[in-house]
């Protein structure tokens, strides 16, 4: 049998918030105080292939929401020589704002998305303000031109993409959410993506507010281990301490994800 590439993951992190711990958790917090945010995409490069996963947001997004745009996506990949323009896959963790609202920056992209998330996305529950705020309509009826025009490949629960990288539903935060299992030179590592916003999350059971399955947020935590070989390489979509526990590359906007955690 073929040994399986070892893939190069890079952890990209384009804007940034302060928010509350009381807001940041279900349930809320007993230590409330500030709490940072990171926004990141990720870029996976091996085997002759570059996948991006998610497409962060633009300005318009960022002076609406009240987040701090440090740089595009598309800014962000150019840092490690990457061209959005070109990229021929992205994959979508799923259809809130930050992940896909910098579709635009990849007109030659294939998305892959799962079903469920469209499903979602399009269907009853958008009716419900307290689930439709994160996902900003002109950006899921973008995806929706994109399969009419034969752009989108969708995805019925677990899938290999090709030799070490792979896809796996987990749902949870919304119905379609997906995460990315890569082999690396350390081994089997997990994008989570917000199927765990912080190390805390899968760490302590204690999900992000937003949810559409609480059960399924909570197996995902047991899921999003066993898919790696070490737990420390569950990498979360959301947490600083990431930029603290992984190597940067010059000019400190990406993290090599391919290396042992400090932690």
């Amino acid at each position: 049998m073929a040994a399986l590439p070892e893939y190069r993951v890079y952890a990209l992190k384009y804007a940034e918030r302060i928010g509350r711990r009381a807001d940041h958790f279900l349930g809320g917090d007993p230590h409330d105080g500030p709490h940072p945010m990171d926004y990141f995409v990720w870029a996976i490069v091996g085997d002759g292939r570059c996948w991006i996963v998610d497409t962060g947001f633009e300005h318009e997004e960022a002076a609406t929401r009240g987040r701090k745009l440090l740089r595009t996506a598309s800014e962000a990949l150019a840092s490690i020589g990457i061209d959005a323009a070109k990229a021929t896959d992205v994959i979508v963790t799923h259809l809130h704002y930050d992940h896909i609202g910098g579709f635009e920056q990849f007109p030659a992209a294939r998305w892959h998305l799962q079903d469920k998330e469209m499903i979602y996305a399009t269907g009853r529950h958008m009716a419900h303000r307290a689930i439709n705020h994160a996902y900003t309509a002109d950006q899921v009826a973008g995806m929706v031109k994109h399969v009419f025009a034969g752009r989108v490949a969708f995805h019925d629960g677990d899938a290999e993409l090709a030799p070490g990288l792979s896809l796996h539903l987990l749902g949870g935060h919304t119905m379609g959410l997906q995460a990315v299992r890569v082999r690396t030179r350390v081994g089997w590592i997990v994008l989570a993506s917000d199927a765990a916003h912080y190390y805390e999350n899968f760490e302590t059971g204690r999900p992000f507010y937003i949810v559409h399955d609480l059960g399924a947020v909570l197996d995902g935590y047991a899921k999003l281990k066993s898919l790696a070989d070490d737990p420390r390489f569950v990498v979360p979509g959301h947490d600083p301490l990431v930029r603290q526990y992984y190597p940067a590359e010059p000019g400190g906007i990406a993290h090599r994800l391919d290396a042992e955690p400090k932690r």
